[in-house]
């Protein structure tokens, strides 16, 4: 007997297929769009941003090309307060926070999952490329568009209710299977970058709810090389935009070095200083099977990997690298793996 299956529709070309293929199986499928914008603008701009007018009309079509029914949700206010207000209050911070990953928490396994689980639905559907197997979250064959990474911080009871049927098709694939089957997006671009900053200024987004706020850049010895307009403007790693006034002694390019927000202070200095061996990470998400074997770690979406040894002591996480890593920010998920399957997660506290 088939399962009830909620499939979130975001209007692209992956969760249209999704649906089609668990519709396919035999279950019972109803199609969703997640109306997360207050005021969605009526067009995209190439592949940046989503949740626009034109992408729930999108997301409705292949719905009744698949024969499923459709409806949209508005999550609006949950997505401004769970996402949109966590990235501006963590960048105020001095952290560097994944939305996506938020989202898919707070939004898409949390609110969403809770409301279809209430309505009686045994699972939600989502186009993402990963492998789930018996609950077991696991990287896809497509390595270029593997997203097991923002699926790292879901419990274990989540992904007991979760169907992802990507996982075994390339990106490639799954294009060519949504012409066969008459899907219009078959050709749509992928939506990248924050889809709440539709424009990709993350800069200018920040400064609009957090205002100007003038400082110091420093170097690694404490002088002023620069002035800033916000602390919460930069990110651990960034080259580009810094602004300094002073170049280098040595006429090598600077990077963010760390970000202080409660003296609003920005340090600067060459690459090597960014490089990292150890890292400790806070509330640990264990949601996959004990590891056997050697353990290696993911530290940002389509980031390299490292292997690693692992230290869990009051309720912290102490991850020594098998080599220095760079730009690593706090605020970001550190996403454990053994082989391609997923462990765990946690979010980054600090690095050395």
């Amino acid at each position: 007997m088939g399962l009830r299956v909620l499939a979130a529709m975001s209007g692209g070309v992956d969760s249209a297929v999704a649906a089609a293929r668990i519709a396919e199986a035999g279950h019972d499928v109803t199609g969703v769009h997640l109306a997360l914008s207050a005021n969605p603008r009526s067009h995209r701009t190439g592949a940046r941003g989503c949740c626009t007018i034109e992408d729930s009309r999108d997301a409705r079509r292949a719905a009744d090309v698949i024969g499923i029914p459709f409806y949209i949700w508005d999550m609006a206010e949950r997505f401004q307060r769970d996402v949109v207000e966590d990235f501006v209050a963590e960048y105020a911070a001095g952290r560097t926070p994944n939305p996506c990953l938020r989202c898919n928490e707070k939004i898409k396994f949390e609110a969403v999952l809770d409301r279809a689980l209430a309505l009686g639905f045994d699972a939600v559907a989502t186009g993402h490329h990963a492998k789930l197997v018996d609950g077991v979250l696991s990287r896809s064959v497509d390595e270029g568009k593997d997203q097991s990474y923002v699926l790292g911080v879901l419990t274990r009871d989540q992904l007991s209710h979760a169907i992802f049927p990507l996982g075994d098709s390339t990106k490639a694939e799954v294009r060519e299977e949504a012409a066969r089957r008459g899907l219009t997006v078959a050709d749509k671009p992928d939506s990248h970058d924050i889809c709440f900053i539709a424009d990709g200024d993350t800069r200018g987004f920040l400064a609009e709810r957090l205002g100007s706020a003038p400082g110091s850049i420093l170097d690694q010895e404490g002088e002023v090389v620069g002035t800033h307009q916000g602390a919460h403007g930069f990110t651990v790693g960034q080259r580009k935009g810094l602004h300094i006034d002073r170049p280098a002694a040595d006429g090598r390019p600077r990077y963010v070095l760390s970000i202080e927000p409660v003296s609003n202070t920005v340090t600067v200095g060459p690459r090597d200083a960014l490089r990292v061996s150890t890292i400790t990470c806070v509330r640990p998400v264990w949601n996959g099977p004990a590891a056997e074997g050697p353990l290696s770690v993911q530290l940002r979406a389509h980031g390299e990997v490292y292997g690693c040894t692992l230290v869990e002591e009051g309720g912290e996480l102490r991850l020594t690298l098998d080599r220095p890593a760079t730009g690593v920010a706090a605020g970001q998920a550190a996403v454990l793996y053994a082989a391609d399957t997923v462990v765990g997660s946690a979010t980054i506290a600090e690095a050395a």
